[in-house]
């Protein structure tokens, strides 16, 4: 944990400097690489997850930033050689589906983090077979809270090896998220009990400014991409604070790969859209690639419009989930 922190505050001093000393093992960046069947819009997309047996999930948002009144399916099974869904789950369950993960028996978790206009749908967090039957559902549909039952603006979730699910809540603002007053992780059983949240709002350890993302490496440890402070905070399933890295830039989203990188580390993805010399001086958008286990900086992938989720594929090559315009779906082929 002392390394851990210790590379924290000299990553601080030294900003993204490092990033134009280490290698991209990627190519740069091929925009709108996915396309819907029968043409149209992708829709943007803040999700792309990896699944057990390599399958590649990722969402969009029925060809524009929302789904309200949409009869699209939002939530895609891409077929990796021509960019096109191989199946598409979802219709009429979400209104902006914004964070994304596969179990590993293949299940498909998808956190809503808006309400619709009728106020029958959003504010929770679903789990779909692979054939799109609901399995599970968090939450209260429509209704915003900050107690144990409800969600104010559910941004991602990931399920433990033991079962126990979590979920990052405090989006916003955005145009269809108002500005949330919550920043916590909220930690449920495998039958979705509520057992224990942690965090407020601030920038304090332990606190969280639009936690936008998480990931489990192998040993446990919860990592939450604290986009508003512009960090990555780290911690055991039980919510202890572990260490905090600032030399990945402001992430919004994560892949963390467990095969062994060149080091025999696992290796992590920080995806991050939003550095400026504003938001995060010293800092630019990309794919920062580090070490799971000391955060050291090993590629750095340059992209003026990189999005907010990030995966690699076994096909080799990493792939974005883009937001804004051009949003979609972005290939890095691998070098």
């Amino acid at each position: 944990m002392k390394f851990w922190l210790n590379l924290a505050a000299l990553a601080v001093l030294s900003g993204a400097a490092w990033a134009g000393d280490v290698p991209a093992p990627f190519g740069p960046p091929q925009t709108n690489w996915a396309s819907p069947v029968g043409g149209g819009e992708w829709g943007s997309s803040a999700g792309i997850e990896r699944g057990p047996k390599g399958e590649i999930w990722a969402i969009g948002r029925c060809g524009a930033n929302s789904c309200d009144g949409s009869d699209l399916a939002p939530i895609h099974l891409l077929d990796l050689k021509t960019g096109k869904p191989i199946r598409s789950i979802g219709a009429g369950l979400f209104v902006f589906p914004h964070g994304l993960f596969v179990d590993r028996d293949g299940n498909v978790w998808v956190t809503d983090g808006a309400k619709s206009k009728d106020g029958t749908k959003g504010f929770q967090v679903i789990k779909l077979s692979p054939d799109g039957k609901v399995l599970m559902r968090l939450g209260v549909a429509g209704v915003s809270g900050a107690d144990e039952t409800h969600f104010q603006s559910p941004t991602d979730v990931v399920v433990a090896s033991n079962g126990a699910i979590f979920v990052a809540d405090g989006h916003g603002p955005s145009p269809v998220i108002p500005e949330a007053n919550v920043g916590r992780i909220m930690k449920f059983d495998r039958h979705g009990k509520f057992l224990k949240q942690w965090g407020t709002k601030g920038a304090g350890e332990g606190q969280f400014n639009n936690p936008h993302a998480l990931a489990l490496d192998k040993r446990g440890h919860l990592f939450v991409a604290d986009r508003g402070n512009a960090r990555i905070q780290i911690f055991e399933e039980d919510g202890s604070f572990v260490a905090q890295w600032k030399q990945l830039g402001r992430p919004s989203g994560f892949y963390i790969d467990r095969r062994a990188y060149s080091d025999g580390r696992d290796t992590i993805y920080a995806i991050d859209a939003d550095s400026t010399e504003q938001t995060n001086p010293g800092f630019r958008k990309g794919v920062y690639i580090g070490s799971v286990t000391t955060g050291e900086l090993k590629g750095f992938v340059p992209d003026e419009q990189a999005g907010e989720g990030v995966v690699v594929a076994p096909d080799g090559n990493m792939y974005g989930a883009v937001n804004v315009a051009p949003r979609g779906i972005t290939k890095y082929p691998k070098h």
